[in-house]
């Protein structure tokens, strides 16, 4: 059987604006490792790449630099921050940098005046230190987006409540997910009033505020004394309340120049260029999905390497979207990159990075043949499954090959590191 080509595109035509804003949020704002899988690697990190500065233990930082790459008109806030390091603090491109946020006061103050409470009643944190409840709302506990567990818990100290027990329990599964759709813990101790008695339950009840990691956008070889991150803010309206993502909320509003972040360095070994610097590199990467492929870039910059760099990068504007525009189009004025861009919104019918490696798919191919490593960073919902589907499609058309071929010559990439997906 021959491989026909590329099938399920990537699709965007969601139900409502909020479902957009909203999926984009529980995306966004938590990155791509969940803290487990952060303490797993943490743990495994080697002792060459050990660091001073953890989540436990971070390094409060200066922010050097914060602004918008997005133009006025966008429909996206899209930052660049560059955040200063103690000497001694090190990275490598593919790794990340992980940022303790803070809730907003707003959300604090909405959650205190939902509970009844002043702010200045004392509770014991995680690590039984005795810290005021204001303190606890701000900078230990998941205040913001809802969760069933959360539920699960405050159903537990109001046994009685009927419309509390109807979301509890593996009857009422997808009843509860629908109620947190778009909802935060505001929201659940305004329609259930009365049911926290003690201030120190919400230890019991809310799960611990966790870092978020952000892929590293810079070469340290280019950039000794900063990491650079490139985030998207979060912002939507969801049942009659503004929201925003912790993490890029606390970023986009309340991290101005000058103030400090506590950050700490997280390596990912399972994201790395090639040490030989003679080996292409192809690099897809819409948005945000950039940022490890600048700190890419400029690594192989400083150290001269000869090896091809091939980007696909795609937004949804030319003029309002492209990240790092004149970083980019200088390096392929230089010829040291080739850029191939897909800006879904240019043109009546939408185009996207898989369509662009489809259009260049005997190419992409040429490239692989000569021993190109091939790079996804960004969504693994729609995106990272398009344009494996395209990159399997390039195989196979190049090879004059099946599917089954196709997907066998990918699995020996993949054992080789030579395709590596850094999606979330």
């Amino acid at each position: 059987m021959r491989w026909l080509g590329v099938t399920g595109r990537w699709i965007y035509d969601f139900r409502t604006n909020l479902v957009a804003q909203g999926d984009a949020f529980y995306r966004d704002a938590f990155y791509h490792r969940c803290m487990s899988e952060v303490l797993e690697q943490e743990s495994k990190a080697g002792a060459g790449h050990a660091q001073k500065y953890t989540r436990n233990n971070p390094y409060h930082s200066n922010v050097n630099v914060n602004y918008q790459l997005t133009a006025e008109g966008s429909e996206k806030e899209t930052r660049h921050i560059e955040l200063a390091l103690e000497e001694g603090m090190t990275y490598a491109p593919g790794d990340a940098v992980g940022i303790l946020p803070e809730n907003r006061p707003e959300a604090v103050e909405d959650v205190l005046k939902a509970l009844g409470y002043k702010g200045d009643e004392r509770v014991l944190d995680h690590n039984k230190v005795e810290i005021s409840l204001e303190e606890a709302l701000r900078s230990r506990l998941t205040i913001g987006k809802l969760s069933r567990g959360a539920i699960g818990q405050l159903a537990k100290l109001a046994p009685t409540v009927e419309g509390l027990q109807n979301l509890t329990g593996p009857d009422n599964r997808a009843r509860a997910e629908e109620y947190c759709w778009g909802r935060e813990f505001v929201d659940l101790i305004t329609d259930f009033p009365g049911t926290i008695t003690d201030p120190q339950q919400l230890f019991t009840i809310l799960q611990r505020l966790t870092p978020r990691m952000y892929s590293i956008s810079s070469s340290q070889k280019a950039h000794p004394d900063t990491v650079h991150t490139t985030v998207r803010v979060i912002r939507y309206e969801a049942h009659g309340r503004e929201r925003q993502g912790v993490c890029s909320g606390h970023l986009g509003d309340r991290s101005a120049v000058g103030t400090k972040m506590p950050i700490f360095l997280h390596a990912n070994n399972n994201f790395r260029l090639p040490e030989d610097p003679t080996v292409p590199v192809i690099m897809v990467g819409p948005g945000t999905g950039i940022a490890p492929f600048r700190s890419f870039l400029e690594e192989r910059q400083v150290l001269g390497a000869t090896g091809g760099n091939w980007l696909f990068f795609g937004e949804q504007r030319s003029k309002l979207d492209f990240l790092y525009q004149e970083q980019l189009e200088g390096m392929v004025k230089d010829g040291f990159l080739t850029l191939s861009t897909a800006f879904s919104r240019d043109q009546h019918n939408k185009v996207y990075v898989q369509d662009r490696i489809e259009e260049n798919a005997k190419e992409v191919f040429e490239w692989l043949e000569r021993g190109a490593h091939f790079y996804v960073c960004g969504d693994a919902t729609r995106m990272a499954k398009d344009v494996e589907l395209a990159l399997l499609d390039a195989i196979a058309k190049g090879s004059n090959g099946t599917l089954d071929h196709a997907n066998e010559y990918l699995a020996n990439m993949k054992k080789q590191k030579r395709y590596q997906r850094d999606v979330y």
